[in-house]
């Protein structure tokens, strides 16, 4: 009859829970990565330097001009689009490399995202610390990673033809993959990071759950419109608040037709929508509060419904302030960070909710 070391079960338990919290700290660190991508991506919108670099080159990209010739290639490469005739007509090559280095910068973090994804998942899948289901779940998300690169690219020749700018729809599709990554990166390492789940009444896990659920896709549906606001310029018009210029509601909200599109191609639309999501946002979100703060949890999950409030104060103040302030940079990018950390929030409470594995 065998007989199996109680020390040794120990031993390999212990490790393989060292191996999770070793890949999930580094799914955490990617996450962070993701973020600050996000904000670059922020400021290349912003300061109109996504069409500075007309080439898509995935590993030669990576070198930037290193002489006068090169550089006046790029530009004159640039100079035959529309929002250069059209809006920058007449830019120096000192202006153009001013935006270009925006988007060379927003190019680079995300092929450095690439590295630092791909090198530590061999090394963890060679050691064995990373297999299975484990590993197909990690390695999708990188294969998610490069169609996100494939989008921004296609996103960019969309202003190519008569456009000066690049699409709103494809600016949100991009920026939707980004949230899409981000989350399962989060999601991933939380599992990893936190694999024991909260006991509490499956019927008061479920109702929460839901709760949950609308709050966060709430949450998501506000960020998408969010981006066609960005997209549009939709910050630029009507910087008072509540109101809209002198009106609750602004008079050339459905000035195109059929209505429908003015919510996908009218910024005053696209501005009033995101305002009027808020709200629904802000009603999901306390309503879940209280009812977390009024449920009987154990202090540590409790303690992940009292974050929310904070963070959407922190977001609606941003986005006041942005607002108001016709859309200053370092605002502006800080309210799309804090839309990222509203949803990263709303991710941890639903962790601690998720169910007990079999």
């Amino acid at each position: 009859m065998a007989i199996v070391s109680t020390a040794g079960i120990a031993t390999t338990g212990a490790r393989a829970a060292n191996a999770d919290r070793a890949v999930g700290r580094w799914l955490l660190a990617l996450s962070g990565m993701v973020l600050v991508q996000v904000m670059l991506g922020a400021v290349t919108r912003l300061t109109d330097s996504g069409l500075s670099i007309m080439e898509w080159r995935p590993i030669m990209g990576a070198i930037p001009p290193l002489n006068d010739a090169e550089w006046h290639r790029v530009f004159d490469v640039y100079r035959q689009i529309a929002e250069y005739q059209i809006v920058n007509a007449g830019m120096s090559l000192a202006e153009f490399k001013a935006i270009f280095w925006w988007e060379y910068l927003h190019r680079l973090w995300g092929r450095l995202i690439g590295v630092a994804f791909l090198l530590p998942f061999l090394w963890f899948w060679a050691r064995g610390q990373l297999r299975g289901a484990k590993a197909r779940r990690v390695f999708a998300i990188f294969v998610l990673g490069g169609l996100q690169g494939l989008m921004g690219w296609i996103m960019v020749m969309s202003g190519f033809a008569d456009r000066t700018d690049v699409s709103q729809y494809r600016l949100v599709a991009h920026l939707m993959l980004a949230l899409l990554i981000y989350g399962l990166l989060l999601w991933q390492a939380l599992n990893l990071l936190q694999p024991a789940a909260f006991s509490l009444p499956d019927a008061q896990r479920d109702g929460l759950w839901r709760h949950g659920l609308i709050m966060t896709a709430l949450i998501t549906l506000e960020i998408a419109i969010g981006g066609f606001v960005a997209g549009l310029d939709g910050g630029l018009i009507y910087n008072n608040f509540p109101m809209m210029g002198e009106h609750w509601i602004a008079a050339d909200l459905f000035r195109l037709s059929p209505w429908w599109i003015n919510f996908f191609e009218n910024p005053a639309a696209a501005q009033f929508l995101h305002r009027l999501m808020s709200g629904f946002v802000a009603i999901a979100l306390i309503s879940l509060t209280v009812r977390g703060r009024r449920a009987d949890l154990v202090r540590g999950l409790k303690r992940r419904f009292y974050y929310l409030p904070f963070g959407l104060l922190l977001q609606a103040t941003l986005g006041i302030a942005t607002l108001m302030l016709v859309v200053p940079l370092p605002l502006a990018v800080a309210h799309q960070a804090g839309a990222f950390l509203l949803f990263t929030i709303s991710l941890y409470v639903m962790h601690g909710l998720k169910a007990r594995r079999a």
